[in-house]
């Protein structure tokens, strides 16, 4: 790998001049991925070997998920907030999460994502986390669904269908912030959106 990204810079210049960016290069990456959380690092390292087919066969077919903290947090947030919706469209909820996890706006933790805030009023980011309702999980089944698209999604599974989004809400509200924010996608009950850059006009 070192060799060919050194022959790419020998087309800049000389190796001479090469192999101190290269050094840079590797140090800087090195430093990214050492202050990494763990789980989020193998997310990246462990790639699933098939893809994704959204459609509740499929998922049938996946097998039951033994995983860690942060997969009962996803598995738990997915079952919330969207176990009555499409299996695309958990996927859909469960890459909102993820992506926030990789965004420097938010913390970087699945867990930290979906509790930040909780407890304050008004503050929570998922509504089940301070609604007032104590979390019963009582539909054991809808859970076990959810925690195989809760267990790829840690897993690294793709993330192709909210372009990047970093909110949701359901179609039967509007939030002020929505009207800023360029909307993504919609998949079943809800609309997706991603978070407006200085950059970014849509």
């Amino acid at each position: 790998m070192k060799r060919l990204a050194i022959a790419v810079l020998m087309t800049l210049g000389s190796a001479a001049a090469a192999e101190p960016q290269l050094d840079r290069l590797f140090a800087q990456e090195s430093r990214v991925l050492s202050a990494m959380p763990k789980d989020m690092l193998a997310s990246y390292m462990q790639r699933p070997g098939v893809d994704v087919e959204y459609s509740r066969n499929w998922l049938a077919a996946q097998s039951v998920p033994k995983g860690g903290e942060q997969w009962r947090c996803l598995a738990e947030a997915l079952y919330f907030e969207a176990r009555g919706e499409t299996v695309k469209g958990q996927f859909a909820v469960a890459e909102v999460i993820l992506n926030r996890v990789d965004s420097a706006a938010f913390p970087d933790t699945v867990c930290g994502v979906i509790h930040q805030g909780t407890g304050r009023k008004y503050q929570c980011q998922f509504t089940y986390t301070c609604d007032g309702h104590k979390e019963v999980i009582a539909e054991p089944r809808a859970f076990e669904r959810v925690g195989k698209v809760a267990a790829l999604m840690v897993k690294g599974a793709p993330r192709k269908l909210t372009d990047g989004a970093t909110h949701y809400h359901t179609k039967a509200v509007n939030p002020r912030w929505a009207r800023k924010f360029p909307r993504t996608t919609t998949i079943g009950v809800h609309h997706f959106y991603r978070m407006p850059t200085r950059l970014s006009s849509n």
